[in-house]
């Protein structure tokens, strides 16, 4: 019973069953309207036979008289499948047919009785049956009155079978549903109990479990396929979280550490204005590294989540290539670094003036940062660049480039494959550079440049984006 009552529970069985009682509903309106029809039909055959056989009767005696009346009744009384005759005198008394007994009060009425009447047939032995008829009573001059009748048994029966039929129907019907509902509620809920223990384990804490999946490709399937690629999205961001709290760990500490111990070594040793402010500074540039870390952490989760005040308008992206350009060529040269500008298209994209000019100069900064370490003569190259429907900004260089295989960690936060982390920066630069890009629609490719790093900003073209 407790495992019936689950199965009403399910939105499919309940679903079923309603199906099941609408058809079974609609089926008995159609019978009943059908056999009412039949019944119907055939009543009305049947007193039109009964209106001409009344014709020709009256014929009958229109030429022989009583007498010629009583024999043709007498005759046509014991053909098969006769009509019902019954001629009584002006007493009342039988005269002739074929009918042993009737209602009392029939034959009192004239014209066609209202009601189906009822009577018993002659030769029935000693359990005689009680048939049921209509019948048309006429009264002659003389007083004599004559019934002809037909009885009901076809229509009836025509009622019988179509309700057998029914019945019979419905009876399979529902041992067909039951049968469905016991084997398919039964495999549905053995898969609701899979899912249900999956999911108490997932709870548990194991988020590497995953819901099962059978292969049979039905809802079930569908369903744990779905939930199973959110448990994996699940799992990628808390893997995520974890690296980037052991990378927040690792990077915040050496500042902090180096506040924590110019404050120490100024309290201890500094006698002078001039030391005193020497370690403030320190401490200030310090702190600001660690607000700019923050800032950063703050922007890439906000353009993450979707969400951004900031205006987007159709702008040259041309334009704000040649600002960064201008703006890094003196620390360029001051590092040696030969800083270019390439072929620049004109063609317009919307977007955020200031996202964008954040992240290109991320990225020529970079570019000048990691290349200059280089022994040979080093080469930023900036250029703007647009194929088919794609505009694309690209930052060029030929310093030691990335490793193919460290490409998509380069793009996590605080990530930096310099090991030794003697060059400044947090590590958040590609991964703002990759949110950035998130929000408008394109991309960000880091690929070979043969050497050095060729990173690209890729932009989509089209009426929704200018």
């Amino acid at each position: 019973m407790s495992r019936f009552r689950a199965m009403m529970k399910m939105t499919a069985v309940r679903l079923s069953a309603l199906y099941l009682v609408l058809f079974t509903i609609c089926a008995l309106v159609l019978v009943f309207y059908i056999t009412s029809s039949s019944v119907r039909l055939l009543t009305t055959q049947t007193e039109t036979a009964v209106n001409e056989e009344i014709e020709s009767i009256g014929q009958v005696y229109q030429r022989g008289g009583i007498v010629g009346l009583v024999r043709t009744i007498d005759r046509r009384g014991r053909q098969p499948g006769a009509y019902l005759y019954l001629v009584t005198d002006p007493a009342g008394r039988i005269v002739a047919g074929n009918v042993q007994s009737i209602e009392v009060g029939v034959l009192q009425t004239e014209g066609w009785i209202e009601r189906p009447i009822t009577y018993e047939r002659y030769n029935e032995g000693s359990d005689p049956q009680v048939h049921t008829a209509i019948a048309r009573v006429i009264v002659m001059p003389n007083g004599i009155r004559v019934m002809v009748g037909r009885d009901l048994g076809e229509p009836e029966q025509v009622r019988l079978v179509v309700r057998r039929a029914l019945m019979a129907a419905l009876g399979i019907m529902g041992v067909g549903a039951f049968l469905i509902w016991f084997f398919v509620g039964r495999r549905a809920l053995q898969r609701i109990d899979e899912v249900s223990v999956a999911s108490q384990r997932i709870m548990g804490g194991d988020l590497a479990g995953r819901l099962p999946v059978s292969g049979s490709g039905d809802e079930f399937d569908r369903l744990s396929e779905n939930l199973n690629g959110m448990l994996a999205r699940i799992q990628e961001l808390n893997e995520g979280v974890r690296h980037v709290s052991d990378n927040i760990a690792h990077d915040l500490k050496t500042p902090l550490t180096r506040m924590h111990n110019r404050a120490e070594s100024a309290l201890s040793s500094a006698r002078t204005t001039k030391a005193y402010r020497a370690a403030m500074e320190g401490m200030i540039s310090d702190s600001d590294q660690l607000i700019r870390t923050f800032n950063a952490i703050l922007m890439i989760s906000r353009l993450e989540s979707g969400y951004s005040t900031e205006t987007m308008e159709p702008i040259a992206l041309s334009t704000i290539v040649e600002d960064v350009f201008e703006l890094y060529e003196p620390s360029a040269e001051e590092a040696g670094v030969t800083l270019t500008l390439g072929p620049i298209d004109e063609t317009p994209v919307k977007a955020n003036r200031e996202l964008i000019g954040q992240t290109i100069s991320n990225l020529v900064d970079n570019a000048i940062k990691y290349a200059s370490a280089s022994d040979n003569p080093v080469e930023v190259t900036l250029s703007v660049e647009k194929h088919d429907d794609k505009v694309k900004v690209i930052v060029a260089d030929n310093g030691p480039g990335i490793p193919p295989d460290q490409v998509a960690r380069a793009t996590e936060r605080f990530v930096r494959l310099e090991e030794s982390r003697s060059q400044p920066g947090s590590g958040l630069g590609l991964s703002l550079a990759k949110a950035v890009m998130k929000l408008h629609g394109g991309t960000l490719e880091l690929t070979d440049n043969a050497p050095g790093l060729r990173a690209v900003l890729v932009f989509p073209v089209g009426e929704e984006n200018v």
